[in-house]
């Protein structure tokens, strides 16, 4: 960002700035940080996102409103997330997202051995049963070769 764009920016920011009411500050606060929205102040203020984090002069100035806005009341104290993403940067942390996939994989995993195991669990049951019915059958074909049946039966030739 060139330094005349920065100054324009940091102009824009402190017009703006300067045409809200103390109403119109509380209607934009990000409520889970107890902050201005950001994205807010970009719609409003005509600040592209690149200036409102890297502008020096536009993050001071926001900065020092926001201050100013606890001390008059209009903005809550900031709560335990604000305070934690004020007091330092993000930094990306690439294990986590390898952590998240690992966990979707493993619940995958998980419900797939549990559906396998059912089915198993099925499968064992529908064996013995037809054991079962071939024991029986046995004992029934046992029990007629010892009549035997099939045997007094004539024979076609």
């Amino acid at each position: 960002m060139s330094k005349e764009k920065g100054q324009q920016y940091f102009e824009m920011f402190t017009a703006w700035r300067d045409s809200m009411t103390d109403e119109a500050f509380a209607s934009i606060v990000y409520a889970s940080t107890g902050k201005l929205n950001k994205g807010q102040i970009k719609k409003l203020s005509g600040v592209s996102a690149e200036a409102l984090k890297n502008n020096t002069q536009v993050k001071t100035a926001l900065n020092q409103l926001e201050a100013d806005l606890r001390k008059r009341g209009v903005l809550p104290r900031l709560t335990p997330t604000g305070t934690k993403s004020k007091s330092k940067t993000k930094l990306y942390d690439q294990s986590e997202s390898k952590s998240r996939e690992e966990r979707m994989r493993i619940g995958f995993l998980e419900a797939s051995n549990h559906d396998l195991k059912v089915k198993v669990a099925k499968l064992e049951a529908q064996v013995e049963s037809l054991e079962n019915r071939l024991a029986a059958s046995s004992e029934t074909l046992e029990a007629i070769d010892d009549l035997q049946v099939f045997r007094l039966c004539p024979a076609k030739s």
